[in-house]
């Protein structure tokens, strides 16, 4: 006799990598925990009000670096944090205000239907005439990765930078990942292929509301970030024996 097993609800993250976003903090928290109510935090060094902001909300984890260890650390950290709590799914996104809170329930509807290891927000999977369009420079060298990415690992990506995701934790428990600046994308998709972690792309709003906004140091000069860029990737190929 075959008896219903009902699905578990799996047990979801919310993780913020944040530098100095005291202009967006609170609104953002209040929008994201109307969906989710387990969100940590990765203040990455902050030196504005964040860390004052974040000592009076009670409704949120924090882990806070004593000074700026770059984006790919905030988001190892996110990932050790879900592990080690025992979550079965973590979403990241950027607190900007350029990924829309409102567009969680798409991820939360991706992950109910249980096919993919990664579930990858892409800004250029569906085109939108609400969009904003990107500096010409970041949508070329996005395009350029992209490709390559896809040609080296077989993947059918069409954004490899969007922040907005959602992961499998017993499957990113399996990846190594060390690179602790911009590039972390590039290492996580070639162990990410590696390991045959099941991809999903779902359409996300592009929206860019501060063009200007840097990466800061040599990396806000687009050939030297392209460079950097390709260098993680082929160390990543190299590490993972794919080359």
């Amino acid at each position: 006799m075959v008896t219903d097993r009902k699905k578990t609800t799996p047990k979801i993250l919310l993780a913020l990598p944040v530098f100095n976003e005291e202009k967006h903090l609170n609104a953002v928290l209040d929008k994201v925990g109307k969906y989710l109510q387990d969100v940590v935090v990765i203040d990455d060094g902050s030196t504005d009000e964040t860390k004052l902001i974040l000592a009076r909300r009670k409704d949120v984890c924090a882990i806070s670096h004593p000074k700026n260890r770059g984006y790919g650390r905030s988001i190892i950290d996110a990932f050790h944090f879900a592990i080690g709590c025992g979550f079965d799914w973590v979403m990241s996104m950027d607190c900007d205000l350029q990924h829309e809170p409102s567009q969680i329930p798409n991820f939360l509807s991706a992950i109910a239907d249980d096919d993919a290891d990664i579930i990858s927000g892409s800004r250029y999977l569906r085109e939108c005439p609400a969009d904003d369009q990107p500096p010409a420079e970041r949508r070329r060298i996005n395009k350029i990765i992209t490709e390559t990415i896809n040609q080296r690992l077989k993947l059918n990506l069409t954004d490899a930078f969007c922040g907005f995701k959602a992961y499998r934790v017993k499957s990113i428990d399996r990846l190594k990942l060390t690179e602790t600046g911009y590039g972390l994308p590039l290492q996580f998709w070639v162990q990410s292929a590696a390991q045959q972690l099941r991809i999903r792309e779902i359409p996300v709003k592009l929206i860019y509301n501060d063009p200007d906004r840097h990466f800061g140091g040599t990396l806000d000069e687009s050939k030297t970030r392209l460079q950097y860029y390709r260098k993680v990737f082929d160390n990543a190929l190299q590490e993972a024996g794919l080359t």
